[in-house]
């Protein structure tokens, strides 16, 4: 049976890389590429991919609920790895709003979503795989090094919206038994990064 994968953010710099791997790298998987298209997402960075017969490209919010259910619904996937986000510092404090409506509602609706749709079959084989950031852990000094067991110290809405978002996920996991994996990336960079990031 073909696996379903959808993967949010998929147009943006690090999700176009994961999608690209992931169509050439598993053809017995059918990934869906769910993207709003922002200024930060480009399709252009997946035109070597557009016409594969596993892959599919959805335009849409992660904010918008009702859109989230219904593709869930329809689609069953087996599996979530959840890009999707607001993602520059700067931008936050000028317009902190924009990152709690994708990174904490958009969160949480992809988690309504999975749980409601996947618990039919108590979760078996499905995944939900939350990519947060370094950002949640707040500023080193010159020195040192942030491990999984540092302790949370957000310093800016960006941060603050990843790091609700990595504790609604958590929430997810001990209060419904949600099947969940979050990693936090650290100062990624490479092709088709929109140029601010770095």
């Amino acid at each position: 049976m073909t696996k379903k994968i959808l993967i949010t953010g998929g147009a943006g710099f690090i999700g176009s890389h994961v999608v690209r791997f992931m169509v050439n790298k598993y053809p017995d998987y059918h990934i869906f590429n769910l993207d709003k298209l922002t200024y930060a997402g480009n399709l252009a960075n997946l035109k070597d991919i557009e016409n594969k017969f596993n892959y599919t490209f959805i335009y849409g919010d992660i904010v918008d609920a009702n859109f989230i259910m219904k593709l869930f619904a329809e689609n069953n996937f087996d599996g979530v790895i959840h890009l999707a986000a607001e993602s520059h510092v700067d931008r936050s404090i000028v317009n902190p709003t924009d990152f709690i409506y994708t990174n904490i509602v958009g969160t949480v609706n992809l988690l309504n979503a999975a749980k409601e749709i996947w618990k039919k079959n108590d979760y078996k084989n499905k995944l939900f795989y939350h990519i947060s950031t370094d950002e949640v852990y707040g500023s080193l000094n010159d020195t040192g090094y942030f491990t999984e067991d540092t302790p949370y110290a957000p310093r800016s809405p960006y941060s603050a919206s990843k790091a609700s978002s990595d504790h609604l996920v958590r929430a997810y996991y001990h209060t419904y038994r949600l099947p969940i994996i979050i990693t936090n990336c650290s100062n990624n960079y490479g092709p088709f990064q929109f140029p601010e990031k770095l």
